[in-house]
């Protein structure tokens, strides 16, 4: 990269930086010197980038547009379908489909999650899921290479990062690993942070971290995901807490759970009672609808398939292994669904609805967590309050 090249860099890292901080999600000004200096497009040589009609495009470093896309609050795409040949391929046939399985997240998440860790400086850190090593960089430039472990089941995705790592400056403790049992040669840890979402906190993180420490991570739910912040107690106990700020990541790849594809392809062509009702799916399943994380613990195992059309109608499905099925169409403001299977799940979603709104419409922040070698449950407000779910192992 030549000198105009890196001033260019450094205006877009400033810029992004700014950016952070003005929407809230860069307080700390250790983490905002962090994304100034870190240099984001050292780990994005390539990517990819979706398609307007569908599938994926290749991106390249030799792409007039790379360097302003890198520095772009988005999340980039950097392997589809654990096979590395994919960019190749899209970028030899102008687009492929393919399911992601490792990315840079986007900027603002990234912020918000460090954030979260509450470091004050001197901390021990795991990251699991180092995927292209930018979210590390940003970890040894706060805390120091020499406390900063990063683990990624993904051997091909952990030498790329190393190499970039490598280029960047940084040389933390990198291990091909199942992020899911932790990384004990460097344990115990100060602070766990999850770059993957999880069905359940693994109690393996527990372990590994000292009392009174945390773990940030995302749940990986169909419907209702989002950050939670946990504080790690003796014996593989914990408590925490819901974030206000929605966070969607992949899945640790054991936690994944069956895909809606294989569940709607198993549904099949299938046709039920045809009924109107007022609720409408972007109600259930979007994540900007403050019922969706309710939604989540009242339909545990339900997905979504959502933004089909097929004439002038627009479906949405909700789904679940069980064989239980929704249909719903909406068309000119109104709403109309079809059920079936053993469950009537628009039932039960509508009854949820309903308790949603009789509790006050509780927000995401209002959940709180607790964690013991027994089981894990979601609590409304206290674990004396009466209101709770448990959390699904994966």
């Amino acid at each position: 990269m030549g000198e105009l090249s890196k001033r260019k860099a450094q205006r877009l890292r400033n810029r992004m930086a700014a950016t952070l901080a003005e929407q809230g999600a860069l307080a700390d000004p250790h983490w905002r010197a962090a994304f100034e200096q870190v240099p984001r497009h050292l780990f994005l040589p390539r990517f990819f980038r979706p398609h307007p009609d569908g599938g994926w495009t290749a991106v390249a470093d030799s792409d007039h547009e790379w360097l302003e896309l890198v520095y772009s609050d988005w999340v980039w795409v950097t392997q589809l379908d654990c096979d590395d040949r994919r960019w190749a391929l899209a970028r030899r046939q102008g687009r492929t489909p393919g399911t992601a399985t490792s990315s840079s997240s986007m900027p603002t998440i990234m912020a918000i999650m460090l954030e979260a860790l509450r470091i004050r400086g001197g901390e021990k850190v795991l990251e699991v899921g180092t995927g292209t090593g930018y979210n590390a960089a940003l970890l040894c430039h706060r805390l120091g290479p020499r406390n900063v472990s990063t683990v990624d089941v993904d051997p091909l995705v952990l030498r790329r990062a190393a190499a970039n790592l490598e280029r960047a400056g940084y040389r933390p403790t990198l291990a091909t690993a199942d992020g899911a049992a932790g990384y004990p040669p460097t344990a115990p840890y100060d602070r766990v942070l999850a770059t993957c979402s999880v069905s359940s906190i693994p109690l393996p993180w527990l372990a590994q971290t000292v009392v009174g420490g945390l773990i940030v991570t995302t749940l990986h739910r169909p419907l209702g995901a989002g950050l939670v912040r946990i504080t790690a107690g003796r014996n593989n106990t914990g408590e925490g807490t819901v974030l206000p700020a929605d966070g969607r990541f992949m899945p640790l790849r054991a936690h994944r759970g069956p895909d809606i594809t294989d569940l709607l392809r198993d549904v099949g062509d299938c046709s039920g009672p045809r009924s109107p009702t007022a609720l409408g799916m972007n109600v259930v399943t979007s994540p900007s609808s403050a019922f969706e994380f309710f939604a989540g613990l009242a339909l545990p195992g339900v997905r979504p398939a959502t933004g089909m059309t097929v004439g002038e109608l627009r479906q949405n499905w909700l789904v679940h292994p069980d064989g239980s099925w929704v249909r719903h169409t909406s068309e000119r403001g109104r709403h109309h669904v079809e059920q079936g299977g053993p469950r009537r799940l628009w039932d039960e979603t509508e009854q949820a609805y309903e308790r949603w709104r009789a509790l006050g419409e509780p927000r995401r922040e209002q959940f709180r967590l607790t964690i013991d070698p027994g089981g894990q449950w979601i609590w409304l407000d206290e674990p004396s309050g009466g209101h709770h779910w448990e959390l699904e192992s994966a």
